[in-house]
């Protein structure tokens, strides 16, 4: 498994919850103080490890921390330039969601051994939108999932995003458009104001 992977949970883990819980996650995976590098792969084990440490010192299943980790990609300032390089990706929600698409190859190229699962935005009825993550790893769907539901936040939309439903060309999760412009959305400048420099 690659470390990036990993690296999101311990980030995630640290900025909401405080380094000492990640500290309680490592010694529950019976761990010690190792430091998780993000651009070296990993044993699989050792996510394995990880994730049911999370489970317990989190009291909740892995599933659903993992869509909290998409928030929080899009949500919280230590993650600002992911969130930049999200919203360049659309001029509105609807437009976002088929960008999705393209995001595997975009990761790719800044991480080329990482393997990122195939994603197909099918359009049912111009405000229903069914997001197929094909070959996903376990947990994939629901970190885009929460990546998800805090664009449509981010972008001023109302949108019901459903819980990940398995098919048999993976795994399903269907966003419906209730309004495109519920509210104005969080503030998105194209130039930082301290620096006058591009904000990407």
């Amino acid at each position: 498994m690659h470390g990036l992977i990993n690296r999101m949970l311990q980030v995630f883990v640290e900025d909401t919850y405080g380094r000492s819980r990640w500290d309680d996650v490592l010694r529950q995976a019976g761990l010690g103080r190792i430091e998780v590098e993000a651009m070296l792969r990993h044993d699989p084990a050792l996510t394995d490890q990880l994730a049911a440490a999370v489970e317990a010192q989190l009291s909740r299943p892995i599933g659903a921390v993992l869509e909290d980790v998409g928030t929080y990609l899009v949500s919280h300032p230590n993650a600002a330039s992911v969130r930049r390089l999200l919203r360049f990706c659309g001029v509105d929600f609807a437009d976002f969601l088929f960008s999705l698409e393209d995001l595997p190859g975009r990761i790719t190229l800044a991480v080329p051994e990482l393997s990122v699962p195939t994603i197909e935005v099918i359009d049912r009825d111009d405000r229903i939108f069914d997001i197929l993550c094909r070959d996903a790893v376990p947990g994939f769907a629901e970190l885009v999932a929460g990546l998800v539901r805090a664009m449509a936040d981010d972008f001023g939309s109302l949108a019901v995003i459903d819980h990940v439903t398995r098919a048999s060309e993976g795994e399903c999760i269907r966003v419906t458009i209730i309004e495109r412009d519920f509210t104005e959305g969080r503030a998105f400048p194209l130039v930082d104001d301290a620096t006058g420099a591009p904000s990407c």
